[in-house]
């Protein structure tokens, strides 16, 4: 007969349970350091490597174009990826892609080198994330959710912390090769820890892959994405930028259209329906990505080429912009709790205005 567990049994499972979690969480989240650490780290050296490469400094925004570019075009892929074939291989697989492409960047002599390395890194990045929080969401409980989420945002606080004051100071004490060749450490340790501890699982019923969604959504937003781009080249004319930004909209309309029409759409918009995402997401949350983001590109540029300081100096610059968004982690829990969302979201969006 089978035997019914005790409750000493049971009570140890749950303990059990929220400490993989907790464990997958952190492992993702070394991985996500290393991406968003990467991303970071590199705009302080921007104008010695065009230096190198004898291009001008803003001519090296074509390597962050190329690696935004394969990002929007594999990230709507990477959930059927994990599916087929399993997150936990998918997330070695993406690490593994991500640390050989940084090796790559790091011995480029060319910017041509230099942007195919980035566009495979672009692939292990578009990888790493989404299937990382599949990881995360398929090993923790409804009741760990929370904690394990807040487990990976950390790497996305700390990093733009120390990414720019540590890539300056790389840059001008050693070389910007080096800015690359310290994901080396971190992706090794990422891989060892996966396929050490994370548990692997696949999908026993895998949905058809919707290659029509995948290319509408991938023409589009790499149209869209390049025609932007072409908005600091005004020499080329107005025409071309026009042109790309249109096809985008036009072609992303037709992917939409797609995808709520197909029985299993690559991409689930379902959640749009709520009125509150929708907003939040395609707008609030758009232009705040959009600042966020491109501040840690433009400053450093700004300090060096504009104001012609080192690129340490520009990093610590740098540094006192995100130490504010590091300090609200530890008051942000409680001043939700004590003023609601509502009131802190206003409030916030005042002062960020």
């Amino acid at each position: 007969m089978t035997s019914i567990p005790d409750n000493e049994a049971v009570s140890q499972l749950v303990p059990t349970a929220a400490r993989q979690a907790r464990r997958v969480a952190l492992i993702v989240a070394v991985a996500f350091f290393m991406q968003l650490l990467d991303s970071t780290i590199i705009s302080t050296s921007l104008p010695q490597m065009g230096q190198s490469f004898g291009v001008p400094a803003v001519a090296m925004s074509i390597g962050i174009t190329a690696y935004m570019l394969t990002m929007a075009v594999f990230v709507p892929l990477s959930a059927w990826l994990a599916d087929r074939f399993g997150a936990r291989n998918i997330f070695l697989v993406a690490i593994g892609l991500f640390t050989l492409a940084s090796i790559a960047c790091g011995y480029s002599q060319s910017l041509t080198q230099f942007v195919a390395a980035r566009i495979v890194q672009g692939l292990g990045s578009a990888l790493m994330t989404p299937v990382g929080r599949i990881l995360v969401l398929r090993n923790a409980a409804k009741s760990e959710l929370l904690a394990a989420t807040a487990l990976i945002t950390w790497p996305a606080l700390f990093a733009p912390v120390i990414g720019p004051m540590l890539g300056g100071f790389i840059t001008t004490y050693l070389s910007w090769h080096w800015n690359f060749f310290i994901n080396v450490p971190l992706g090794l340790a990422g891989l060892l820890l996966v396929a050490r501890f994370v548990p692997g699982d696949r999908e026993s019923e895998t949905r058809p892959l919707d290659w029509p969604g995948f290319f509408l959504t991938a023409l589009g937003l790499a149209a869209m994405l390049y025609g932007l781009e072409r908005l600091a080249h005004p020499e080329d004319g107005m025409l071309p930028t026009v042109g790309l930004v249109a096809a985008g909209v036009a072609v992303g309309w037709f992917a939409v259209r797609h995808l709520r029409r197909v029985t299993h759409p690559l991409l689930d918009l379902s959640p749009f329906k709520v009125p509150t995402f929708a907003i939040s997401t395609l707008s609030a949350g758009t232009i705040f990505r959009v600042a966020i983001n491109a501040t840690p590109f433009l400053l450093p540029l700004l300090f060096q080429v504009g104001f012609g300081m080192r690129p340490v100096d520009a990093g610590l610059l740098i540094l006192a912009y995100f130490l504010g968004n590091l300090g609200m982690k530890a008051v942000t829990t409680p001043t939700l709790r004590l003023f609601g969302f509502r009131q802190v979201l206003v409030v916030n969006g005042v002062i960020a205005s």
